[in-house]
């Protein structure tokens, strides 16, 4: 295994790191229930996909 010969400094290292933030999945509203969905998915509160009912949603 490769070790490192010298220390990476605190600058290095933050630089490397500033990428590895989680991001915000982008959301859309549905539009037959106007609730957010994830893009390109089946509306999980309603269970439409363009237009169509795609998966039979179970009222809790």
């Amino acid at each position: 295994m490769p070790n490192p010969k010298r220390r990476h400094s605190k600058k290095r290292t933050s630089t490397r790191r500033a990428h590895d933030a989680l991001k915000q999945p982008g959301l859309s509203e549905c539009p037959n229930c106007h609730e957010p969905k994830v893009p390109h998915r089946v509306c999980p509160h309603c269970g439409q996909y363009k237009g169509r009912e795609v998966v039979e949603v179970v009222a809790e």
